[in-house]
């Protein structure tokens, strides 16, 4: 039978196997130190946060599901998944968003005098980020920040003169801004040669926080329906995730329930 849990990177946490992703078995205070355990151990490696559309693109993504197998910690942000989890092996507690991680972070690092780095968005609004959390957050050091045109295909010579900028600065914490599956593939691409820094990837995290783009209210995130929220704001750009990708969802999860009610009768 196939088990549903694993060991990470970071420590021996139950993990729930859901399709081709492991998601970490954590509340939101668990994350938050185990992240910033993970900063101050200066080991590199990287967070992701897994949501209905990273676990379907994990099925025919072979970079994205490589990627994700290699992550030191990934929370989950999606509340679908927690209500899964629940008919699975390893019950989730709660939604751990990126974004919802980011200003816990910053204040974190503000306490322990870490470095930050914001790399991506689009123009002017990671500076916009950085220049309030250093007046917000006395003590965090935001040492930099790059809104660079990523292609996943260019290799080291796009890459290296990004992680040179990044590195030159040393931070602690590196927060990326390039929505998935860029953000995650490039990480992964890119964190061998970022020594200590730990990166997170934070999808639109920056825009929320810049007011450039509209959040759900916090009670439809609660709800599970934050999609449907943000395909009413976006449908020409959202509407094939989460109408046509998304939908595929229920048969991942079909299969993970035959999987390990066919193993139990197997027994």
């Amino acid at each position: 039978m196939t088990t549903a849990h694993a060991k990470s990177a970071a420590s021996p946490r139950p993990r729930l196997n859901i399709g081709h992703l492991a998601i970490d078995q954590l509340t939101f205070p668990e994350a938050v130190q185990a992240i910033g355990d993970l900063v101050d151990a200066h080991q590199g490696g990287y967070v992701f946060t897994a949501n209905v559309d990273h676990v379907v693109l994990a099925e025919t993504n072979t970079r994205f599901r490589d990627a994700y197998q290699k992550a030191t910690i990934s929370v989950v942000d999606g509340m679908p998944i927690v209500w899964a989890s629940r008919m699975l092996d390893v019950s989730l507690p709660e939604r751990i968003a990126g974004s919802d991680l980011i200003l816990p972070l910053v204040k974190l690092g503000a306490e322990r005098k870490w470095r930050i780095f914001l790399l991506g968005a689009g123009p002017g609004v990671a500076e916009k980020v950085g220049r309030q959390f250093q007046t917000q957050y006395p003590g965090i050091e935001v040492v930099g920040w790059d809104s660079p045109m990523v292609n996943l295909d260019a290799g080291d010579a796009q890459n290296d003169p990004i992680v040179a900028r990044i590195r030159e600065q040393d931070p602690h914490l590196l927060f990326v801004a390039l929505g998935s599956p860029k953000q995650e593939v490039w990480i992964s691409q890119v964190a061998q040669k970022l020594g200590p820094t730990v990166a997170i990837g934070i999808g639109a995290g920056f825009d929320f926080i810049a007011g450039t783009a509209k959040r759900a209210p916090e009670w439809i995130a609660r709800s599970g329906f934050e999609w449907l929220y943000r395909l009413t704001h976006e449908p020409k750009r959202l509407w094939r995730r989460y109408i046509l990708n998304d939908s595929q969802f229920g048969v991942i999860l079909l299969r993970e329930l035959w999987k390990r009610t066919g193993g139990k009768q197997d027994g």
